[in-house]
């Protein structure tokens, strides 16, 4: 189990997900369920329903919602959740009608902030949420290397609101120079601590 030698090489936190090739979706209960009895760090689990884009209609929030209830009967530390409308913008009362239903676990919005048409705009308006406590990001690039810039202003602005974690494309090989550029607080990538 990739969880298991991840702990063992160092990860302080693990991303649960399936279709990494996907940009991840929800895992399947099973995998939760062994993970949680096999590592001793805390777990996010990815709540995401489905491929594609983040617009999500009622199937797709009923389903996030039984995915978030059953992380919260399992004592999971973290969710990770993000929901965009069809004007790239936050879907703000979808957000916040989620991230409430998460609580009292802590809630990162992912990458689907990378997909906006204003990062900085929409960090404000996540900012009135909350139950969010972080935001997983590369920038608005496919890379942290390659959204240095929109990272380090993120964390500029709002880094005493949120935890700002950079992400994409960072491995063991590159997490300096990347934090040379960035000073983030929390960085993310299965490739930092392991190879796989």
């Amino acid at each position: 189990m990739q969880a298991i030698q991840a702990e063992q090489d160092g990860a302080d936190r693990i991303e649960l997900c399936k279709n990494l090739e996907l940009d991840g979706l929800t895992p399947d209960v099973n995998v939760i369920k062994n993970t949680l009895i096999s590592v001793n760090i805390p777990i996010k689990v990815m709540i995401r329903p489905r491929a594609g884009n983040f617009i999500y209609h009622y199937e797709d929030v009923k389903k996030m919602e039984r995915d978030i209830d059953f992380c919260k009967d399992m004592n999971i530390s973290e969710v990770v959740i993000g929901a965009l409308t069809n004007s790239a913008n936050i879907d703000i009362k979808l957000t916040d009608k989620l991230a409430a239903r998460a609580h009292p676990m802590a809630v990162t919005f992912h990458k689907a902030i990378d997909y906006t048409e204003d990062i900085l705009f929409e960090l404000s308006r996540l900012s009135k949420i909350d139950y969010i406590s972080s935001i997983l990001t590369s920038g608005g690039e496919n890379t942290a290397l390659q959204g240095a810039s929109m990272i380090t202003k993120m964390i500029y602005k709002f880094g005493k609101r949120f935890t700002i974690i950079a992400a994409g494309s960072i491995t063991n090989d590159n997490l300096v120079q990347v934090h040379d550029l960035i000073n983030a607080n929390e960085y993310h990538g299965r490739k930092i601590v392991c190879s796989f």
